[in-house]
């Protein structure tokens, strides 16, 4: 399966178990964890990388991001234990 398979060229949304997951979800998402996790970031910058990322866990959820990946680093490992809740389609 190849990127056009899942997202045809001009489409920006696609479904995925139920919900509409927006083009760029995933790279957004680990832009905001680099954020996050960087030393270097301002309180400020932190903070809204946090918020991003909640915001982006249910379509990863849907995704199934996590169910197949998980985050090398221990702090982000366990903001993400902490914030998810099990994915309706593995119920």
């Amino acid at each position: 399966m190849q990127a056009h398979d899942i997202l045809p060229a001009g489409a920006s949304t696609a479904q995925f178990n139920g919900m509409e997951v927006r083009k760029g979800t995933i790279a957004a998402f680990l832009a905001n964890a680099r954020c996050w996790l960087n030393p270097d970031s301002t309180t400020a910058e932190r903070a809204q990388a946090e918020t991003d990322m909640a915001q982006a866990l249910p379509a990863m959820a849907a995704i199934g991001v996590f169910d197949v990946l998980l985050p090398r680093d221990p702090h982000l490992a366990a903001w993400l234990a902490a914030k998810q809740q099990p994915c309706a389609c593995t119920k």
